[in-house]
C-alpha cells in the first residue's frame, strides 16, 4: 500500500482538478493560509551549464538532487504546514526522449516522496518536460508520470488554475490542445466568477513578462500578442497573481491588478539570486510573497510578519 501510496503523491492532478482537495470542503473562505512556491530543480542542468553543453552534458545531477533535498527538508519542517507544495515546471533538464530522461525523473520523485505526506505536490508542466514545441505523444508522457498537464483546484476560498505555458509558446504540433486548454480556461473563470472566490492564482512554467507588460519578445517570456490576449483575460477574469519560474532568476512585474511573480531556480540559477523557494500567503485582501534562499528557510522558517498574517484569524 505504501508503494501505491507514494506513486500516487505524483499522480494527484487527475480529471482536471486535484485529488488532494475535496472542492465542496474548500469553496469557503476559511482565513489566512500559505503555500510554497518552487520552480526548475531541473535535474542536470548544473553540470550541463557548466561544461557549456545544454543538449548533452545533463549526465550527472547529484548537486540538484542536494538542492531538492534540502528544499523538502526545509518544507517538511514549516509549522504551521503549507496548504501545499507546487514545482512550476522544468523538474529535470533532459528534454522528451533523450538519454537522462527517465533516470533524471526518478530520481526526483526518489527526493520529492519524502515530502510530508500532508502536504500534497503540485505539478506544472515545463518546457524541458514535453518540449519547447511539445506534442500529443510528449504531453501524455508528462501525464503519466506527474499527472494532468492543465487543471485547477479550489483552496479555502481561493480558485487555482495550472496552466500549460508550452501550448501558448508553441502548439504548432498539436493545435487541438491548445484549442482545449483555451475552452477549459474560459469554462474555469466562469465558473470562478460564479462562485465568488475570494481570490484567483495562477500558475504556469513560462512568465507572460519578466518586467514590464510591453516588453520585447524573449526566450523567457511569452510572445507580445498572445501576452496581450492573456494578460487582458486573465485582468478581465480579475485574477490576482501569476507564478512562474522558466526564468532562473527573481522577476516580475504589474498589468494593471494582475500580479506577475517570476521565481527563480531550486537548481540551477542564471543569474544574482540563491537556490530558493517562495513562500506565499494568502489573507482575505491580498497574496503576499517572499522568497527565501533554502538555507534561510531551512534553518529560520518563515518570518514573524508572515506568521502573523497567518495568525489573524477573522
Amino acid at each position: 500500500a505504501m508503494a501505491a501510496a507514494v506513486g500516487n503523491a505524483f499522480l494527484r492532478a487527475r480529471g482536471r482538478t486535484l485529488t488532494a482537495f475535496r472542492p465542496d470542503a474548500e469553496y469557503q473562505w476559511k482565513g489566512p493560509f500559505y503555500f510554497i512556491q518552487g520552480a526548475d530543480p531541473q535535474f542536470g542542468l548544473m553540470k550541463a551549464w557548466t561544461h557549456g553543453d545544454t543538449n548533452n552534458g545533463d549526465d550527472e545531477w547529484g548537486e540538484e538532487i542536494k538542492l531538492a533535498d534540502q528544499a523538502v527538508q526545509a518544507i517538511n519542517k514549516l509549522n504551521p504546514k503549507p496548504k501545499f507544495f507546487v514545482l512550476c515546471g522544468d523538474l529535470v533538464h533532459g528534454m522528451p526522449g533523450t538519454r537522462w530522461k527517465k533516470n533524471q525523473e526518478q530520481d526526483l520523485k526518489d527526493v520529492l516522496k519524502n515530502t510530508d505526506q500532508d502536504i500534497p505536490l503540485v505539478f506544472v508542466s515545463g518546457n524541458h518536460d514535453i518540449g519547447n514545441t511539445p506534442t500529443r505523444e510528449t504531453i501524455d508522457d508528462y501525464c503519466k508520470n506527474w499527472g494532468d498537464d492543465y487543471f485547477s483546484f479550489w483552496v479555502g476560498g481561493v480558485f487555482f488554475l495550472v496552466l500549460n505555458s508550452q501550448l501558448y509558446f508553441d502548439s504548432s504540433k498539436c493545435p487541438e490542445l491548445r484549442q482545449a486548454q483555451d475552452a477549459w480556461l474560459d469554462e474555469q473563470l466562469a465558473v470562478a466568477a460564479n462562485q465568488k472566490c475570494k481570490h484567483i492564482i495562477v500558475f504556469q512554467h513560462i512568465p507572460l513578462f519578466l518586467s514590464k507588460p510591453d516588453e520585447d519578445n524573449d526566450y523567457f517570456n511569452l510572445d507580445k500578442a498572445v501576452r496581450q490576449e492573456i494578460m487582458e483575460k486573465f485582468h478581465k477574469a480579475g485574477i490576482r497573481a501569476v507564478f512562474s519560474g522558466h526564468y532562473h532568476r527573481n522577476a516580475g512585474g504589474y498589468y494593471k491588478g494582475l500580479e506577475m511573480v517570476v521565481s527563480s531556480a531550486i537548481g540551477c540559477q542564471l543569474g544574482q539570486d540563491t537556490h530558493g523557494l517562495r513562500v506565499v500567503v494568502v489573507t482575505e485582501e491580498k497574496v503576499v510573497h517572499r522568497y527565501y534562499s533554502l538555507t534561510e528557510l531551512g534553518s529560520h522558517g518563515m518570518e514573524k510578519e508572515l506568521l502573523d498574517m497567518l495568525a489573524k484569524q477573522k
